[in-house]
């Protein structure tokens, strides 16, 4: 790369500022006070993420009557579900790809769930009046190799076998360009209604308001500090108080269980993203993307975007970086290196777009576990549930995890409990310095693939084998 060509990428992220453009709304609602003294109630939700506030709001929505609690350490939407891509997605299974390869008998059963799960979001949206930027867009999986376009024709023709393919189409280079006009663009799998776009923040404040309305009392700048049993059911410890409650739900995610022993099951991979100024409309022209869709790239070390309400592009993914010891600290949101490749990228994706600015630039931690997907569980003789696990894809996927956590809570079997996604849990990552070895030479061995025509080494295939992997 010519010094030149990166000096220009560097300067498009001269004004960027380090914080996430989500958060910055000048909607944002002011938090709840904190809890100061004793609380009782029938239902604990420890989490003020989409994890938590699913599970308040349909807990109140299954049984008015219920008495229900949220706590939030920070503020509701801070972490994960304020900085994320805003990609919602009917998949419970992080893709078609890895539930297929994990659950082949239940992968139509688990699809259907996504879909109904993703109608539910939009109703729930629509009945509560979240005001999200929600649209149904759908999403499309661009190849920018030649073997990534052929391995996506194969896996649609594989799908339309299995019948597995409804709402889906291939694009070849002229169509998935004449949807996104990019010169990268070699092929395309287009899912027309399994995918919304919306705003992040918007959807967990409006979520907050929606349990505040249903009489669910929350709790911000209250960390849950200690879980222990008291009595017929279970007390919370936080700095200025304790809940005793009948049951408790954890949504803590990338955050430290109070479960302890499920902490070995995740891992934080911190995930970066830029955000570029509002498009005019001759360089929104000059893209197309009429349609609005969401977008990602085919490549092991992948790329996201899609458009802002205002017509801005995000642009995130590709570089996925686990902190040694698996700490979680606010250094790590910020990430210079990353926004620079990530700039790198974009204009190459886009050289049409030479000149736009990119006004926000920041990163944040994702609960990665070893199937890509979310686990499920209960402690304390049933009285605790817990769901963690999401690897980046929790903005639909946290609604499911509320209606099993719920499930498990009340002792009910039902289609969701039954399923060997719930009832079974990942391996756990190991401990240090194996966790870092591991995940370092996976990276390695990813990123060596994409730039050998997708060919998967010795390690990797390995990895296959025992269903193991890392991803954001």
């Amino acid at each position: 790369m010519a010094p030149s060509a990166m000096n220009r990428w560097i300067t498009s992220l001269s004004d960027a500022q380090p914080v996430p453009y989500w958060l910055e709304d000048p909607g944002k609602p002011h938090p709840e006070p904190a809890l100061t003294g004793p609380e009782t109630c029938d239902l604990l939700v420890v989490g003020g993420g989409y994890s938590g506030l699913w599970t308040a709001l349909v807990a109140k929505e299954r049984e008015p009557q219920r008495d229900v609690v949220l706590l939030e350490g920070r503020e509701v939407g801070w972490a994960a579900s304020g900085r994320n891509g805003g990609f919602c997605a009917a998949s419970l299974t992080h893709g078609l790809p890895n539930g297929l390869a994990r659950w082949p008998d239940e992968i139509h059963r688990l699809e259907e769930l996504g879909k109904r799960n993703l109608d539910e979001i939009e109703a729930a949206i629509a009945r509560h009046g979240i005001d999200c930027d929600f649209e149904r867009t759908g999403e499309i999986d661009v190849a920018t190799e030649t073997y990534q376009a052929r391995e996506l024709r194969d896996w649609y023709e594989e799908l339309e076998g299995k019948g597995l393919a409804d709402g889906l189409e291939f694009l070849d280079a002229d169509a998935v360009r004449e949807q996104v006009a990019s010169p990268t663009f070699q092929a395309g799998l287009y899912d027309r209604r399994g995918v919304a776009m919306l705003h992040p923040a918007k959807l967990a404040w409006g979520l907050k308001q929606a349990c505040l309305r249903l009489g669910v009392r929350v709790y911000e700048h209250t960390p849950a500090l200690t879980l222990k049993p008291y009595g017929a059911g279970m007390a919370v410890g936080t700095p200025y108080g304790q809940v005793r409650a009948r049951q408790v739900a954890l949504g803590t995610n990338i955050f430290p269980n109070l479960v302890k022993r499920v902490r070995a099951y995740t891992v934080p991979v911190y995930d970066y993203a830029l955000m570029t100024e509002p498009l005019s409309a001759d360089r929104l022209d000059s893209i197309g993307w009429k349609n609005r869709q969401g977008l990602g790239d085919s490549a092991n070390q992948f790329h996201y975007f899609r458009l802002s309400a205002d017509n801005r592009i995000l642009w995130g993914g590709y570089d996925a970086v686990y902190p040694y010891g698996g700490r979680v600290r606010a250094e790590y949101d910020d990430r210079p290196e990353t926004y620079a490749r990530l700039a790198e990228h974009f204009f190459g994706c886009f050289p049409q777009l030479e000149g736009v600015r990119f006004t926000h630039a920041w990163g944040g931690a994702i609960d990665t576990c070893s199937r890509f997907s979310a686990f499920f569980g209960t402690a304390h003789q049933g009285k605790v549930a817990y769901a963690a696990g999401y690897t980046g894809l929790g903005v639909g996927a946290t609604r499911f995890g509320a209606e099993v956590m719920l499930d498990l809570l009340a002792g009910e079997s039902t289609e969701r409990t039954s399923l060997e996604m719930v009832r079974k849990k990942p391996l756990p990552f190991p401990p240090e310095p194996f966790a870092w070895t591991g995940i370092a030479l996976t990276k390695w061995s990813l990123a060596r693939a994409d730039a050998h025509g997708g060919r998967r080494n010795l390690w990797l295939r390995t990895m296959d084998k025992l269903g193991l992997g890392f991803d954001s």
